[in-house]
Parts: C-alpha cells; structure tokens; sequence
C-alpha cells in the first residue's frame, strides 16, 4: 500500500478531484498558502499496483513533473472503498505485484552510491575478497561480497533502457565498467604486495588452492548464478522487497572472480587471469540481460507513449546484443567445461588402468599407493602433463617393463602423449 501526496496546480483542482471521484478514491485535500503556483495538497491511498495508472492518469490532466509528488509506503488502510480499489487492481499476476515506474526509477538511483562511495567500497570488498581468496577462506569472500556496492549499477541499466532514462543508463554502464577495472586492478596491486612481502608462502601455487583454481577455470553453471542473480535482483527492486541478500548474489558472481583475475596477474600469470576475467564480462552481461527481459515482462513501459516505439526498438536491440555476446562467452565456458569433463575422464580411466595393470598375476606383488594426475599450465583449458603413479612393493624388486606397460595403457585415453613417473617405495612386512 501507498501512500500519494501530491501538489495541485493552479487551475487543476477540481479536474485532479473529479479524476479522483472517477476512480472512487478517498482523499484529503488541504490547502496551500505559500504563495507558490500550487493551490493545495491532496493525500490519497493506493494498492501498488494502481500507484503508476493513476499518476499517469493525473499527469495527462495537467500534473507536470515540477510538481510535488511524494510516494510512501502505508502500513494500515482501513476504508471500504480501498478494498474494492485493490480488488480491481491485485489480480495475482506479476504486473499487480510490481511497484509504479516512478518507484523503480527512485529505487534504481537509491541504490547508485556516489562515484567516490561506490569506487571505495568496490576497493574494500575487492581487498577482502583477495584476502579470501589467498587465506583459502570462504567465510571471507562472502563477507567480501556483502560490502560490495554492485547492484545499483547492474540493475540501473536494465532499468534505465526499459523506462526510457538513458542518463540513467549511461551513469550504470560506466559505474559497471568502472567497478570491474577497479576490483581487479585492486586485486592485483594488493596480491602483488603480499607476494612480494612474503606475507603468503614464498613459491605459493595459485592453482592448488581451491577458491582461486575454480575461478580460475570457470564452467557453464558460472551463468546460472548471474542469470538467476539477474532475474531476482529486478524481482526484488520491482516488487519493493529486500534487495540486501540479493545483492550479495550478484557481487557473488563478480567480486571473487575480479579478485581471483588480479591475483592471476600478481603472480605472473596472464593467461590465468582469461578464465577469471572471461567469468566477470560474462557474469555481468547475463545480470544486465536477464534484468532487461525480466523488467520488460513485468510490463514496465516508458513514461511517453510515443517513445514506446523507440524503446522497444532499442530495447530488442539491446537484447539480441547481450544475448550474441553472452552466447560466445558461453561457447568459451562450454570448452573450459568439456576440457574440465575429458581431464577428469581421463583421471579416472588411467587410475582404473593401473588398478587393473597391477591386478595382473606378473605384478601382483606391488600395490598402487598414490595416484596423481599433474595438470598443464595452459590455462584456461587445463589437460593432463604427466601422471605419477607410487608403487609399494617388496625389496629388491624391480620390473621395468612395467612403466612401458603403463604408459602404453594410459595413453589410450588421450589425443596428447603424457609422461608417466613411477615411484617405487620398499615395503617391508614383519
């Protein structure tokens, strides 16, 4: 429920209250002495859903957007005539759950920050998110995520090119674009520093600790987080619900993978930081996707309806764009993710096969201790290098044709040769 205070103009008092007797909504009007080109003030309730039809309605009768017009949220109505106005108005569907245009656009620029707030905060949560990431820590990069400041901007574009705001649009493209460069630049400059100050382990391997070796190779499902995150962050915002946790969604999908490209970059690695850096560009393009189809089907529409046209042309415009360049990064990500499934296939069949060469009556006398895949650094489609396999057997016993045999078997299973390193370890029972 709403709560509508609203500035009459000289001249459109009785129109404005004749509009509002039409639709059978109480009011209270008082009148205005500040010697302004204003009459008086009139106070009415509405169901959210009636919010935008009604101001609209006024609007076309002669309340310009000089006027003063305040919308609040009412916790209690009681009135006859304002059941029967959400009758007609809450039908169930999506439309009659959503805030009036006018909120949206309010809401969208309440949660833009000013540039310098926004620039800090993304800094900070960008800091701790590398700290996380380097302690191996998911505790941290979740508190990484909950300070940082990104729905606004990753929801203000969708928002700006549905209701036809292109400052709006504009001012969220560039706070996103700003935002990626300063998380990652952030990262990278903060992770150098800890190497270089031996505040890690000195020859720390990014790629053996987890948080930052699986955002190092991303997979398909990265897209589900940033189109779900997408999808309920404008549900959120266009329902006038919490946005807080939602928010936390979306930073999800872009802080840790900022924060993982810089420390690629700190460790002198660039070619690991294009999986990570590949994940952010497509996380924040799927947000921006999904919240434009999400807000169009809710039926938000521009204010004019002789920009409507224009709209929806830049709109499907804006759509087809996003999707084309979301669907080649998920190409990309579809290559890092069958790369991912053939090393781990070939994983398990080469430890299936030295399970079985062992098994063999000639050496039955050794016993598989340890079996490690060791991946490439061609990143970011990892393939297996070399496989070493650790044999406990009996002293003195020797069986050099076994690393001829292995080899021959566990290269069955790859387009590449891969070296194959045994390790003998004497066994002595007692």
């Amino acid at each position: 429920m709403r709560l509508v205070q609203l500035t009459v103009p000289t001249g459109k008092r009785e129109t404005i209250l004749e509009a509002l007797d039409e639709r059978e909504i109480d009011y209270v009007l008082t009148d205005e002495d500040s010697n302004r080109d204003y009459t008086a003030v009139v106070y009415f309730p509405l169901p959210d859903p009636a919010v935008e039809p009604v101001l609209d309605e006024l609007q076309s009768v002669g309340v310009d957007e000089d006027a003063y017009t305040v919308v609040v949220d009412a916790e209690t109505v009681v009135s006859r005539r304002f059941e029967a106005l959400r009758e007609e108005y809450e039908n169930g569907d999506v439309e009659s759950d959503r805030i009036s245009r006018q909120e949206l656009q309010a809401e969208a620029d309440d949660l833009t920050p000013t540039f310098g707030v926004y620039a800090i905060m993304t800094v900070i949560s960008a800091l701790v998110a590398t700290a996380g990431l380097l302690l191996d820590s998911p505790a941290v990069v979740v508190g990484s995520m909950v300070i940082a400041p990104l729905i606004g901007p990753a929801l203000g574009a969708s928002v700006g090119t549905v209701i036809d705001d292109e400052e709006l649009f504009k001012e969220s493209v560039l706070y996103q674009i700003l935002g990626v460069v300063l998380a990652i630049a952030a990262a990278a400059v903060f992770a150098f520093i800890v190497r270089t100050a031996n505040v890690v382990p000195p020859g720390l391997e990014i790629d053996m600790v987890s948080e930052i070796s699986e955002r190092l190779t991303p997979d398909l499902l990265s897209l589900v987080i940033a189109l779900g995150a997408g999808v309920a962050g404008i549900i959120s915002i266009a329902t006038g619900t919490s946005v807080a946790l939602v928010g936390v969604m979306i930073a999800a999908a872009l802080i840790p993978p900022a924060a993982a490209a810089g420390v690629a970059l700190a460790w002198g690695q660039p070619s690991a930081a294009i999986g990570a850096t590949a994940l952010v560009l497509v996380n924040i393009l799927s947000v921006n996707l999904a919240g434009l189809v999400t807000l169009w089907y809710a039926g938000y529409r521009p204010e004019s309806l002789f920009s409507l046209g224009e709209t929806e042309q830049r709109l499907r415009r804006r759509i087809v764009a996003l999707g084309f360049i979301v669907l080649v990064f998920a190409v990309f990500l579809g290559a890092i993710t069958y790369a991912s499934y053939t090393t781990a296939t070939f994983e398990q069949n080469a430890n299936e096969e030295v399970e079985q060469v062992l098994a063999a009556e000639e050496f039955e006398q050794y016993q598989l201790l340890e079996f490690e895949v060791v991946m490439g650094d061609d990143y970011p489609f990892l393939g297996p290098e070399r496989v070493i396999v650790t044999i406990g057997g009996p002293p003195d016993a020797t069986a050099p044709e076994l690393a001829d045999v292995l080899h021959e078997r566990i290269n069955r299973h790859t387009d590449e040769s891969v070296r194959i390193e045994i390790r003998y370890v004497t066994i002595i029972e007692r």
